[in-house]
């Protein structure tokens, strides 16, 4: 499929690209900017720039809500293309008021067929669509995303606690074992 895009599109396109190298290389968008970095097609366009830059520095709330609305898989378990396509459509339903949510998940929908695997364009169509149902709602979807991480990790502690405490228990009843066999 070629990826020769223009406009808007092409911008999407050349965030993605920076999101997708600043993750690879381990790097904030801004260092990548400041440094080389690779476009498919340039000059580097000024909404791209404002994508690329506002989702990087939203990157742990867009991550929270991706996780919230990908039942069964982890952020980290994603495609790198489909998660920094996901952290830009989000950045941009979420902060840039003068683009259309639909234009935004459409727009998205086409770069995942571009760039991602066969599944990428449903699995972006349909976490994008759940999210933009939310805002439709009127629920304030960064907030809720953070509460339910907090819940995580309060549940991951709490499992941790208990492992811990069963270990110990177990611990106890072998040294207990041993006391009585000598």
């Amino acid at each position: 499929m070629s990826t020769h895009f223009g406009g808007r599109t092409l911008a999407r396109s050349q965030a993605l690209q920076l999101l997708f190298q600043a993750e690879a290389n381990s790097r904030a968008v801004l260092s990548v900017l400041d440094g080389d970095y690779a476009l498919s097609q340039g000059p580097l366009d000024d909404y791209a720039r404002r994508l690329a830059l506002g989702a990087d520095e939203m990157r742990p709330d867009l991550d929270a809500v991706i996780a919230m609305r990908s039942t069964g898989w982890s952020v980290g378990r994603l495609n790198a293309v489909d998660r920094n396509l996901l952290r830009l459509a989000l950045y941009e339903m979420l902060c840039v008021d003068e683009v259309d949510v639909a234009v935004t998940i459409d727009e998205c929908v086409e770069l995942a067929k571009a760039y991602g695997t066969d599944e990428s364009s449903r699995f972006v169509n349909g976490l994008l669509g759940r999210v933009a149902d939310d805002l439709d709602a009127g629920v304030d979807v960064v907030s809720k995303a953070r509460e339910q991480a907090e819940k995580s990790v309060e549940a991951e502690a709490d499992q941790d606690m208990d492992a811990e405490a069963e270990e110990a228990a177990e611990q106890d009843a072998e040294a207990e074992q041993d006391a009585e066999a000598e």
